[in-house]
């Protein structure tokens, strides 16, 4: 039996001996399956092929954790740390005895937290190997492809943990569709962590939000309203994205608020010519 990985988005399978016939999840609109079809990995084969993960501190008590070269759809976690116990938001796919020492030296995890289920990976692979739960919105809970007790399926609009930090469900990308508010970063004004619940896009300035990424199905406009509403009270000065460099580093709350405006406004066919 095999606990396959599916090479598109990452997901980790529940144990089989024949890998599955599909994935589910880039057989969605909102993602894919390559062009050469449905293809299939497993951890031993990854530990095999020399990938690696990487460790990049973004600042004090926040830590990126992404694998080297990219897999599957390239995503970094991160590290949040507290005294009362270290967060993982977001996951990926690689795990292997380095990082679970690296991890451990950065004082371990009291859980996981993921923002959508294109990020779901090896979920329950992280939380076997460092006895942790994982909080799931359970809006998401029929994309779960392997199954643990360490899942947990929270619903509502919010869910405090420890440390301060806040998980705050915004859908749109997902019905589910959650990010992590930390009071405590960007020295103390606030940061979000949003994987690509609320996208970091190429000019910094600026975010936008997608029913599909890859596919480049946009939003209604009412629901970016209502992402913008419900994310409007908090205040967070910077914005993390979902890879290495997807960073609003300043004046975050005011980026989200203009880019859900400016998007609007382009449904409306209201951008200059």
């Amino acid at each position: 039996m095999e606990l396959w990985i599916c090479v598109a988005c990452g997901t980790q399978f529940a144990p089989s001996a024949e890998p599955p016939r599909e994935c589910p999840i880039c057989l969605d609109q909102r993602q894919y399956v390559g062009y050469e079809g449905q293809r299939w990995t497993t951890l031993a084969e990854l530990r095999a092929s020399g990938l690696r993960n990487v460790f990049k501190e973004h600042e004090p008590r926040l830590i990126g954790i992404g694998s080297e070269p990219a897999f599957a759809i390239g995503q970094r976690a991160l590290l949040v740390q507290s005294t009362e116990g270290n967060l993982l938001w977001d996951c990926i796919s690689f795990l292997d005895e380095e990082t679970v020492e690296q991890v451990q030296a950065l004082g371990g995890l009291r859980a996981i937290a993921i923002s959508h289920p294109h990020y779901y990976s090896s979920m329950v692979e992280w939380a076997e190997r460092f006895s942790v739960p994982v909080y799931l919105h359970a809006a998401d809970q029929r994309w779960v492809m392997r199954s643990s007790e360490l899942l947990v399926f929270w619903s509502g609009e919010r869910l405090d943990l420890f440390g301060g930090v806040t998980l705050i469900r915004l859908g749109g990308h997902f019905p589910g569709g959650t990010v992590l508010y930390w009071p405590d970063g960007a020295e103390g004004r606030g940061a979000l962590l949003s994987g690509d619940i609320i996208q970091v896009v190429a000019d910094r300035r600026w975010v936008s939000f997608m029913y599909s990424y890859p596919n480049l199905i946009p939003l209604p406009a009412f629901e970016v309203e209502r992402i913008r509403a419900a994310i409007a009270p908090y205040r967070f000065e910077r914005l993390y994205g979902a890879w290495f460099e997807r960073v609003v580093l300043s004046g975050a709350h005011a980026a989200v608020m203009r880019s859900a405006e400016r998007y609007v406004q382009a449904l409306a066919g209201q951008l200059p010519a």
